[in-house]
């Protein structure tokens, strides 16, 4: 029997879950879905496929949704055997859904659902289904994610402010199941990612009442009660007042998405090694179906948030299929009712990251797949060029790039850059489909001349947010993106760094999440040692908060309550967000200095940097295979599992064996 997976309409699955990620954000027992418009999969669609038997055969159709099978032009039922006779044959199989994912298995020697039948929406247009790995069994449904479970038991039990307090020493998305020693009664469940918020009984971001479903409390004091339904939330600690040691027993019911962790990563350097291995945990919680922003407040799906965590996922998972999952759902249908996120610049990011996935993975049929979105999204975005050839927002649409005072009058720098990255993108991607891209590159040239012409500022030496407001204002962020999109030449990067990220009087990054690219242009420029001691500073203060996953945000000069306050939220800062993870993805190609070469890592570079790391032991994933590497301060070993590897170290370059380890001395 040949394989068989579930099949739907191409991006209906990621769509859906797309929505029930979306819609899965609470806020002090209210529900908070999405404020920009949501997408929904197809409701019903039409798959088929013509065999040529040359034996009797049968094969059975079975789905979740309402439909029927059409065996040459006679209509059949789900869930029963239909006997083929040799010949040719056309088969049709509709299938429609109003609260799920239309959905069809078919099991059979010769005639099953792999993936080679097409899928309309009744539209005319007709596509290779979608199918996922996952999805493979007849007894499953693809409109519910099969989440991975882990029980949980908290470490530490505390009597405090007339409660007590359960510590779980870890970050965990769960469902509590509360037992009653000395008999049930109602309680409060109140969460927190800290001791503050947990014991807040009042502000804590997320509580629960714990109740017996039917009975009196006698009644349910008596035998084992049935409890009211308790949702899943984040935390670290759960306070349940009114209480004491031994009234009740709480376990986690822990559930996550079970990603291999590919990489490792030790050293002798016990700060760098802890901010590592707590990067690890943070980038593991916040990648499940999607890579979300964080996974106590913000549970949506983040196109620019979601863009740094496609840099992270080669360096700790390796996952293509994760990738996939959040472009796609990101995406959403046609046509396009507005920015992905409502943000201008999200929308270029996922243009962007559809040619950095296929750099990774080497994955021409998805680009194929999604190649029609990609079109109707740079179609959207032209269609708000001013005469200049600039990128404008609509009415509606939020200018962001980052959490900064910009002058964001007219048009705005980096937006512009941006745009010019998605031109380049698009060449690349045209050709790679066989196409001429060169209307392409004369519209980023073209483009990059009028950012020259009217933001470029001699006399300061760096790019302005804006020329129309009069103000020649210089932020970072415009000139950082000139450095890390190779917008200009080697000279004009020096000259940035002197005059934009080594000059006071430029506003400093505050945020993580553009800190992170500033980081990473000070490792092309070479200055990884700035580089290791900003890490250092600033992951290590959020460590030395008893932390054990990375915050959203940290300055070491608040302190106290209001260190975990955001958007004028006692509570509102995340502790565990995705972004925070990005030493991963620094350590990995900068320091270990891990890197593609030629797509899908059909060539890579290895160029570790035994000079500012005195040791380390570690794995690297690369695509197929990993890199192993050893420094123990006087021996290098390396290892790849796969050819196409070249190793330079010490001024000298060394081909890279599959499967042979290369020992080479520091003398």
């Amino acid at each position: 029997m040949n394989r068989s997976y579930w099949l739907w309409y191409p991006g209906d699955f990621e769509i859906y879950q797309a929505l029930l990620q979306n819609f899965s954000r609470e806020e002090r027992g209210m529900g908070w879905p999405a404020f920009w418009y949501q997408d929904d999969c197809h409701k019903n669609v039409n798959f088929r496929r013509r065999y040529e038997l040359r034996e009797k055969t049968s094969f059975t159709v079975y789905s979740h949704s309402s439909g029927y099978v059409q065996i040459n032009g006679k209509k059949r039922r789900f869930g029963v055997s239909h006997v083929l006779e040799p010949g040719t044959v056309n088969i049709e199989i509709v299938a429609g859904q109003v609260t799920g994912l239309p959905a069809v298995y078919i099991e059979g020697e010769v005639v099953c659902s792999d993936p080679d039948w097409e899928v309309t929406a009744f539209d005319g247009k007709y596509f290779k289904a979608g199918y996922s790995e996952r999805y493979t069994k007849k007894e499953q449904d693809p409109s519910l994610w099969e989440y991975d479970t882990e029980i949980v038991y908290p470490v530490r039990l505390m009597e405090m402010e007339g409660g007590v307090l359960y510590d779980f020493n870890r970050e965990l998305t769960a469902v509590l199941k509360p037992t009653f020693p000395k008999g049930f009664r109602e309680i409060k469940l109140c969460y927190g990612e800290s001791v503050e918020e947990a014991t807040d009984v009042e502000m804590c971001y997320h509580s629960h009442w714990v109740t017996a479903e039917h009975g009196s409390a006698e009644e349910a004091a008596s035998c084992e009660p049935v409890l009211g339904p308790i949702p899943m939330n984040a935390f670290r600690y759960v306070f349940i007042p009114d209480c004491s040691l031994g009234e009740v027993d709480l376990t986690a019911h822990h559930q996550f998405v079970d990603i291999p962790v590919k990489a490792s990563f030790s050293c002798s350097d016990e700060l760098l090694d802890r901010i590592w291995q707590v990067s690890k945990e943070t980038f593991r919680l916040c990648s499940g179906v999607f890579f979300i922003d964080g996974i106590k407040r913000d549970r949506w799906i983040w196109s620019g948030d979601a863009y740094q965590s496609y840099l992270v996922n080669p360096y700790l998972f390796f996952d293509e299929s994760i990738n996939r999952r959040t472009i796609l759902g990101l995406r959403g249908s046609d046509p396009i009712r507005g920015q992905i996120n409502t943000i201008l610049d999200y929308s270029m990011y996922w243009v962007i990251s559809v040619y950095n996935h296929y750099q990774m993975s080497g994955d021409l049929e998805f680009v194929k797949m999604i190649w029609p979105k990609v079109m109707t999204m740079m179609e959207f975005l032209e269609g708000q060029l001013d005469e200049h050839g600039f990128i404008l927002g609509r009415p509606g649409d939020w200018i962001f790039i980052d959490w900064s005072e910009m002058d964001k009058d007219g048009a705005l720098c980096a937006e512009q850059m941006l745009l010019a990255v998605c031109y380049r993108t698009m060449s690349g991607l045209t050709e790679l489909l066989g196409e001429d891209g060169e209307c392409w590159r004369a519209k980023y040239g073209a483009l990059m001349e009028q950012i020259e012409k009217y933001f470029w500022c001699e006399e300061k030496g760096a790019y302005i947010d804006s020329f129309s407001s009069g103000k020649n204002h210089v932020t970072r962020h415009a000139n950082i993106f000139a450095i890390l999109f190779d917008l200009v030449e080697e000279k004009r990067k020096e000259l940035l760094y002197e005059s934009v990220l080594c000059n006071d009087a430029v506003t400093a990054i505050t945020t993580p999440y553009f800190k992170f690219y500033e980081l990473e242009v000070l490792c092309r420029l070479g200055k990884k040692e700035k580089v290791l001691e900003e890490m250092k500073s600033y992951w290590g203060g959020i460590l030395a908060q008893d932390a054990v996953t990375i915050w959203e945000e940290f300055d070491p000069n608040v302190k106290g309550r209001e260190r975990f306050a955001m958007y004028d939220d006692p509570y509102g800062k995340s502790l565990c967000h995705a972004w925070g993870a990005n030493p991963i993805y620094l350590i990995g190609r900068y320091f270990l200095g891990v890197e593609p070469a030629s797509v899908a890592y059909e060539t890579f570079r290895v160029k570790p940097d035994t000079d500012l790391l005195s040791d380390f032991d570690c794995v690297v994933p690369i695509k197929d295979g990993e890199v192993r590497m050893k420094w123990d301060k006087m021996t290098l070993s390396v290892t790849a599992s796969r050819a196409g590897g070249r190793l330079f170290w010490k001024g000298s370059e060394h081909v890279l064996e599959a499967g042979r380890t290369l020992v080479l001395s520091a003398k």
